[in-house]
C-alpha cells in the first residue's frame, strides 16, 4: 500500500494501527510468565472495541456531515 496515496485520516487510522501494534508488543513483553496471552488478548479487544468506536463515529459524522449539506436549514413555515 503506497501511503502517499492515503487521506489525512487514513494516515491517522495507519498511524493508530501501528501504534496499537507498539503497545500490544510492549504489553507482551511486560507481562508475567504464563500471562502473555491473557494480557495480549484482553489489550487486544480493547484496542480494537475502541478502534472501531472510533471508526464507526467517524462514519457517521461524515454521513451526518453530508445530510446536513442537503437538507435546507430550518425556515418560517407560512400558516395561510
Amino acid at each position: 500500500m503506497e501511503s502517499s496515496g492515503l487521506s489525512t485520516a487514513e494516515r491517522l487510522i495507519a498511524e493508530q494501527a501501528v501504534l496499537n501494534d507498539q503497545s500490544l508488543s510492549k504489553a507482551c513483553d511486560d507481562a508475567a510468565d504464563g500471562k502473555v496471552l491473557a494480557v495480549a488478548e484482553t489489550l487486544a479487544v480493547e484496542q480494537g472495541c475502541e478502534f472501531t468506536r472510533q471508526m464507526l463515529q467517524k462514519a457517521v459524522d461524515a454521513h451526518v456531515e453530508d445530510v446536513e449539506k442537503k437538507v435546507p436549514p430550518p425556515g418560517r413555515v407560512n400558516a395561510e
